[in-house]
């Protein structure tokens, strides 16, 4: 065992790097990342700018575990994936579901700032009259909800047949309180947690309070593989593995998570590359299919150099780094093999 790299070890071993998205996300019109060039591989510390350090450590720790560490073994060799759909107009929906190979489940956003309910419903009609009514179909909120309008959206989404509702509202109370109100309705649709997992202190309060059928599971947010294979356990409910905007590199630990569950029900959420114009690998980690391979990932040299951030830039996740790694402390991780 060997002790966490103190910031003089990782100079030189990182690189930030600035996507560009095809189409909006999260408010994000350029995906930056630091990739970290490590003794056992590469890891990716991508919190988005506006997180404290506190929620960022937990980032930095599942970028340390993939670049200085191990993952566990997996159990499967291939994931199935979704398809994602931003906000975006009806006119976009096919274009966007084309980037994603074979994929027979789609997550579509709902709830967009400055949109309304018909919008929603028009982009999942879209949605399902593109892939048929064989294909499984998702929407997620992302907690942009009250309680009385995820009931209202729901209840009009539920004729769409959703496989499930990630996150309607924001907090795990409101979560149990809506599924509640959804079984008086008889609205047949699941609920899954996704921020009430990932950004909360205590993940395993959606469990005891029964505030969802399902959980998403993000790699980064938790700290790890290893981390959230933990989190999953400890619930006791069916998992779905999801990314956060990652390059190939986060999405191939967001890979080894799934392929490492015990069970795996639904699709995961990890075939984001396709929002980007371009990736840090060649190939990139997208699915083919509808699938994932478990691998590891490394970037490509010309690709590292093209998509470069501006030094300023560089400069600010140079200072998060250093931040961060002072809150993720001296734990003992694995000495590279060999």
């Amino acid at each position: 065992m060997s002790e966490r790299p103190i910031i003089e070890d990782l100079q030189g071993r990182t690189h930030v790097v600035s996507i560009p998205m095809r189409v909006r996300f999260r408010g994000v019109e350029k995906r930056e990342a630091l990739l970290i060039d490590g003794p056992c591989g590469w890891g990716e510390f991508a919190p988005f700018v506006e997180y404290s350090d506190a929620e960022a450590a937990r980032w930095l720790a599942a970028a340390l575990e993939a670049s200085y560490g191990t993952w566990p073994a997996p159990v499967r060799d291939a994931v199935p994936v979704n398809a994602t759909v931003p906000a975006v107009g009806t006119g976009q929906v096919a274009a966007v579901l084309a980037r994603f190979d074979g994929c027979t489940t789609a997550k579509v956003k709902v709830a967009e700032a400055g949109q309304t309910l018909a919008d929603d419903l028009d982009r999942v009609a879209a949605v399902r009259a593109a892939m048929g009514e064989r294909a499984r179909l998702r929407v997620d909120a992302n907690g942009g909800w009250s309680v009385d309008d995820a009931l209202r959206a729901l209840t009009r989404l539920a004729p769409y047949d959703l496989e499930y509702a990630e996150q309607p509202c924001a907090t795990v109370e409101e979560l149990a309180e809506l599924r509640r109100a959804l079984a008086r309705n008889g609205t047949d649709v699941p609920i899954a947690a996704d921020e009430s997992i990932r950004k909360a202190d205590d993940p395993l309060r959606v469990a005891r309070l029964g505030a969802a059928d399902i959980i998403v599971v993000k790699v980064a947010p938790l700290g790890g593989v290893t981390r959230a294979l933990e989190i999953v356990e400890a619930c006791g409910l069916p998992a779905v593995v999801s990314s956060a905007l990652d390059t190939s590199v986060g999405i191939s630990a967001g890979v080894a998570l799934a392929s490492a569950l015990p069970e795996l029900e639904h699709a995961c959420g990890l075939g984001t590359v396709g929002l980007f114009t371009s990736d840090v690998a060649v190939p990139t980690l997208r699915p083919v299919g509808g699938v994932l391979l478990p691998r590891r990932v490394r970037p490509d040299p010309a690709a590292l150099a093209d998509l470069s951030a501006p030094p300023d830039r560089q400069a600010w996740w140079w200072d998060r780094l250093a931040r961060c790694l002072a809150l993720v402390g001296a734990g003992p991780v694995p000495q590279p093999p060999g």
